[in-house]
């Protein structure tokens, strides 16, 4: 059998947040619409928390983000979407683009008939859906026993913590459920290890959809190191066992990593490490290495 390559499969799913997830989307924007991106969206910081505190709804800001960076065609229309408002008033320091997936929402009978009108309008092929369509929150129990709400409080935690849930339990998007399911390829990070790559592994039918899907598994290792002190000190062997024990099977065949990554106890996996940094802006993965990398791995694992 010859080796595979990205033209030969029909489905590349990716999961994480908004960062993260847009880089690996982007770098493989000729997969098009062949290409489905599944966001968390628990976000409860900056532009998006103040519309989720006023207005309620999930959270838009990492889908926000995915989708300003597979815009490829420079339009008024992403020229307004990725406008943010300065000055001292009521709407300085919003996203635009939030505040349109929030009006959408609003006109719209789910949130994921909302991002396909920006999608269209964007002129983006890549589908993109949320983890979830009902509002939820990251919560952690820290190791004092106490319960702390929210990303932005999580991330300031000094420990890690004991335990990660979401708040309420909400279910998965069918449609999330159902890409997982007809996957060939699956991509989980870049990203906040705790509050963007964690949130999507704390969904029931998502973990039970990737512990029956057929196809190979692929992490996605940061370059930069964690602003969460706790994720900080999370070595790339810890972060595989805490995500297969979410799943709650071993499920990564592939790690795709740096070179400065320390990958002691990685066992019986493929390990594709070599430099992935883009050069104009350390710790962001270069699109064009990022492809290359993850090409070798699907190469390798068939």
């Amino acid at each position: 059998m010859r080796n595979r390559t990205f033209a030969d499969l029909d489905r590349v799913v990716a999961l994480g947040g908004g960062h993260g997830l847009g880089r690996v989307m982007s770098s493989l924007s000729s997969v098009g619409s062949r290409l489905t991106g599944i966001v968390t969206t628990t976000d409860n910081g900056g532009s998006t928390g103040r519309i989720r505190r006023a207005e309620g709804g999930i959270a838009w800001g990492d889908m926000r983000n995915c989708l300003n960076q597979l815009i490829t065609e420079p339009s008024v229309a992403s020229a307004m979407f990725e406008y943010r408002f300065g000055g001292n008033g009521e709407l300085s320091g919003h996203n635009l683009g939030n505040l349109m997936l929030k009006a959408l929402d609003h006109l719209s009978v789910r949130p994921l008939e909302a991002i396909n009108l920006i999608r269209n309008l964007l002129k983006v092929d890549a589908l993109l859906i949320p983890m979830s369509e009902v509002p939820v929150d990251l919560m952690a129990i820290d190791n004092e026993g106490h319960e702390v709400y929210g990303e932005v409080n999580i991330d300031q935690l000094k420990r890690p913590p004991v335990e990660l849930l979401l708040s309420p339990k909400v279910p998965a998007t069918r449609e999330a459920v159902q890409a997982i399911a007809e996957a060939d390829l699956i991509l989980i990070g870049p990203g906040s290890f705790y509050t963007s790559l964690m949130p999507i592994l704390l969904l029931g039918d998502i973990t039970q959809a990737l512990r029956r899907a057929p196809a190979p598994m692929i992490y996605i290792g940061n370059l930069g190191r964690e602003v969460s002190l706790p994720a900080a000190e999370l070595q790339v062997v810890d972060k595989l066992a805490l995500m297969e024990r979410a799943i709650g099977k071993r499920v990564i065949d592939a790690v795709v990593i740096g070179p400065d990554t320390d990958i002691q106890g990685i066992e019986d996996r493929l390990v594709i490490q070599q430099p992935l940094e883009a050069s104009d802006i350390p710790y962001l993965h270069d699109r064009h290495l990022l492809r290359k990398a993850l090409e070798q791995a699907v190469q390798a694992l068939g």
